[in-house]
């Protein structure tokens, strides 16, 4: 039976709309398809004016996987674009801003949407700092919350800044920092790389930054990799192609504060229920963008 989604004045019909893409589950592509239709004034915030990067699974998560950077010529073209320079050329990417291009990328069997840390009028000035903080395997989460949080006093405690975390829709946690644009990425990228070798001098044989796995042990690594231009994060809000459909969810710290919190309780079935009618923890988000200016001669005397 056709089924079509009319959200934001477009109507998006769905291909296939009965397809499981989470087998375990029985997810659907229409269920993800409305979703991403409910939960797009919260999703929008966090991805309109950044280029994005897709996660497609045509024949769901027991098929093949595809990473798609490039907008397509047959997306329609009300979906926006935006070209990125990269090496030898440039790539252009969909701008999700609209809530019906939500809905499109489902009907792709787009199940993840990861957005760059800029914007598309300063691609090379990104607006956020990110630590992800990643677990090994057989590493429990009271572990992960535990770092984000000593993550937390040395932003917020020693370097004057605020910090904001939320799930990663896996096993980890991320810490961002909003940024007022005036950093390049090679500068954020160096303090971030400072940040959290300070972080694995503190607590040495709980966090690393060592980037071989091999090496890391049952440490949680520090990755601050997600700061380099063009790279990409999970969009907020987002579904992870995992089974259980995680979702990245925007915490408070008092939620990472509590010994109960697991990131299981994040569902595409669950996040939606879990949510009042305000903006959510990150409501201040945007007016905390700051300069590392200051923080980075207190973080350079911490390295001294």
């Amino acid at each position: 039976m056709a089924v079509q989604i009319t959200v934001g004045g477009i109507t998006v019909p769905l291909t296939h709309p009965g397809k499981v893409l989470f087998p375990a589950d029985g997810i659907t592509k229409t269920d993800l398809a409305r979703y991403y239709a409910d939960m797009a004034d919260r999703m929008l915030p966090w991805l309109r004016d950044r280029p994005i990067s897709l996660v497609r699974y045509p024949d769901g998560l027991d098929g093949q996987r595809f990473f798609q950077k490039n907008a397509p010529s047959y997306f329609p073209d009300w979906i926006r674009r935006v070209r990125v320079g990269k090496a030898g050329g440039e790539v252009e990417h969909a701008v999700c801003d609209k809530p019906a291009t939500l809905v499109y990328l489902a009907n792709q069997a787009c199940i993840e949407i990861h957005a760059f840390t800029s914007r598309a009028d300063k691609l090379d000035r990104p607006d956020q700092l990110v630590f992800d903080f990643d677990p090994p395997d057989g590493k429990r989460f009271a572990d992960v919350r535990r770092a984000a949080l000593w993550a937390r006093d040395l932003l917020d405690g020693d370097l004057g800044l605020t910090s904001f975390v939320r799930t990663t829709g896996g096993r980890g946690l991320h810490v961002h920092v909003a940024l007022n644009r005036r950093a390049d990425f090679d500068e954020v990228l160096r303090f971030a790389h400072h940040a959290a070798e300070v972080l694995a001098r503190r607590h040495p044989d709980a966090i690393t930054t060592e980037q071989r796995k091999d090496k890391r042990g049952m440490r949680i690594y520090a990755d601050v990799m997600r700061n380099a231009y063009a790279q990409t994060v999970a969009a907020s809000y987002g579904v992870r192609a995992r089974p259980g459909a995680p979702v990245a969810t925007p915490l408070s710290w008092t939620d990472v504060e509590d010994e109960a919190l697991r990131p299981s309780q994040f569902t595409m079935a669950t996040v939606p229920s879990r949510l009042d009618g305000g903006a959510g923890a990150w409501a201040h988000f945007a007016e905390s963008r700051q300069g590392l200016g200051q923080a980075a001669k207190r973080l350079a005397k911490l390295n001294a």
